[in-house]
């Protein structure tokens, strides 16, 4: 049976040339990179040359403000509970958005309970935040807005520069989870205006376990895990060297492929909504139509499950979701969904679709056959009780 893979949001399979360059690091460079010796000068250079291939894929900027981490969930929570701690003395309120990823909801809730305030500026009916909502939210208090660059769920890119404009001009620290955006658009720190961005290998064709923190010049941040002089002070804990310098190269061919990737991607992408839509009745994109990942197509289907859906998708070898893998499981529709106002007849019928670098159009089109046969036969099973 045809395997087709189009949940690249979740994770991406690791490239063999990304593979190729962590392998000397499990054998033969094995030291710890703290260690004085040879062994540790040769991991204290792989990880020092994977700091500096971080950095040119979000620069220019500069290598020493790449913190290594265990992958975006760490980043997201260094961030916030990081600053918020730094800053507790200045003030106790941040500001998010509602459709984050629950890596940082989840921090913001925690912190709530810690007495920390916290502001969830709505959304509108693509998901862009209300700019407008965020600048009347911001008191004397406020230190920290945390708004992601683009949605896991439905692809939308935020106007970060604009965000970072306002938070500069309030004096308030601006982080931005930038998993999404990271290996998929133009990401240059500086430009963007955030003073931090959480990243994360595994979702450019590199190894899981592996993220990075951008911390730009002068962010007060505390610890979020103590014990060592690693990271520069700034994260204690002996570096996953073969996983670093997998997630260097990842960047590096990130960087050199994204203009043809996206090309592809974005036609790819836009071939299966033309299909789904042509095919399908009752069908609804969402996400903005323009300002969006080259990769991410979510879509509702009225009247349809979206647990049977994926389940019939995977009977016939495709591979998708509904939505961030972090809520699988969950029965509860989408937050996402809900915050840009997908009606009840449609929320629970939804699904993304996210290409990568090995779908090709003969699983985009036989993707559009198979969803096509499967809303009708769960369509007539409905229609029958």
């Amino acid at each position: 049976m045809k395997s087709i893979y189009l949940d690249n949001n979740a994770t991406t399979p690791l490239d063999p040339v990304v593979l190729e360059s962590m392998l000397a690091y499990f054998s033969d460079g094995f030291g710890n990179a703290s260690s004085l010796h040879s062994f540790g000068r040769v991991a204290e250079e792989a990880v020092d040359e994977a700091r500096r291939k971080v950095a040119g894929l979000i620069g220019p900027c500069e290598p020493q403000d790449i913190v290594f981490t265990s992958g975006g969930t760490e980043s997201n929570n260094f961030a916030i509970k990081g600053v918020a701690h730094a800053l507790r003395d200045k003030g106790r309120h941040i500001i998010t958005s509602r459709i984050e990823h629950l890596a940082v909801l989840g921090v913001c809730k925690f912190l709530e309970q810690e007495g920390y305030k916290v502001t969830y500026i709505p959304v509108d009916e693509y998901g862009i935040i209300d700019l407008g909502a965020l600048k009347q939210a911001i008191r004397d208090d406020t230190i920290l807005i945390s708004v992601m660059y683009a949605n896991n769920e439905i692809g939308t890119i935020q106007p970060v520069e604009e965000i970072a404009a306002i938070a500069r001009e309030a004096g308030v620290v601006f982080h931005s989870d930038a998993v999404q955006a990271l290996g998929k658009i133009d990401l240059d720190a500086e430009k963007t205006g955030a003073s931090l961005l959480s990243l994360s290998s595994h979702k450019i064709y590199g190894p899981k376990g592996v993220g990075a923190l951008y911390l730009g010049k002068g962010s007060r941040i505390t610890p979020l895990i103590h014990g060592g002089h690693h990271e520069k002070n700034r994260r204690a804990g002996t570096e996953n060297v073969p996983g670093i310098a997998g997630f260097g190269k990842a960047c590096d061919l990130a960087g050199e492929r994204m203009e043809e990737d996206n090309k592809r991607l974005r036609f790819l992408r836009d071939r299966l909504w033309d299909g789904i839509k042509r095919d399908i009745r009752d069908v609804r994109l969402n996400g903005h139509p323009e300002k969006r990942l080259p990769n991410t197509l979510n879509i509702s289907i009225k009247d349809v499950d979206a647990e049977s859906l994926l389940y019939n998708l995977d009977l016939k070898g495709i591979a998708a979701s509904g939505g961030s893998a972090c809520t699988s499981g969950s029965l509860e529709p989408s937050h996402v969904l809900k915050a840009i106002g997908v009606s009840d007849s449609f929320i629970r019928g939804s699904a993304r679709f996210s290409l990568g670098r090995k779908n090709t159009e003969t699983d985009v089109d036989f993707t559009i056959k198979v969803l096509h046969e499967v809303v009708e036969r769960i369509r007539g099973r409905f229609a029958s009780h």
